[in-house]
């Protein structure tokens, strides 16, 4: 069986153009802050409600936030579509879903300097929780995500999503 060692995993980092300049384990990616890539899969139900997960107390960021997509750091020599396959099997047990790209996104805070992909795909559950990762997960509206956003904290690059989601749903309504 293999140990479960997020901190010894080797991330490409990038430049604020997103252009790979290095790959470097995690915890120095964390350490020093650098820009790095991850994936963010929207997992919608049919009935148009996002996959909510509640994230573990020992993410090595944003522990014990909800996270409104499943998803992680691009490793060094992945793409983003294969890093997104990869997160999707690994915290949901899910694969062979069709992922479709929504858009590019960058995001930077205090704790969290990345440019992802954000996919969406439709899948009715059940899942299998990694246990590394995530506690529990329930499917939500959207709107109920930014509600429950005033009572219990969601990972900021998350609700930016969201509000981007929100608008890009807006733009192609028009």
């Amino acid at each position: 069986m293999q140990t479960y060692l997020p901190a010894e995993e080797i991330v490409q980092i990038v430049d604020r153009n997103n252009q790979v300049i290095d790959a470097v384990p995690r915890k120095v990616m964390r350490e020093q802050g650098l820009i790095h890539r991850a994936s963010y899969i929207l997992v919608f139900d049919p009935n148009d409600r996002l996959f909510v997960q509640k994230r573990t107390m020992t993410k090595d960021v944003f522990p014990g936030y909800w996270d409104v997509a499943a998803g992680g750091v691009v490793l060094a020599g992945e793409d983003y579509l294969e890093s997104a396959r990869r997160e999707l099997a690994e915290e949901l047990g899910v694969s062979g879903l069709a992922l479709d790209f929504l858009f590019d996104h960058f995001h930077e805070d205090a704790q969290n300097k990345v440019w992802g992909h954000v996919f969406r795909c439709v899948h009715p559950g059940p899942f299998i929780l990694q246990k590394e990762e995530i506690d529990s997960g329930e499917f939500m509206s959207v709107e109920h995500i930014f509600e429950l956003n005033e009572k219990e904290p969601v990972t900021p690059d998350g609700l930016d999503i969201l509000v981007k989601l929100t608008d890009f749903d807006i733009l192609q309504k028009k």
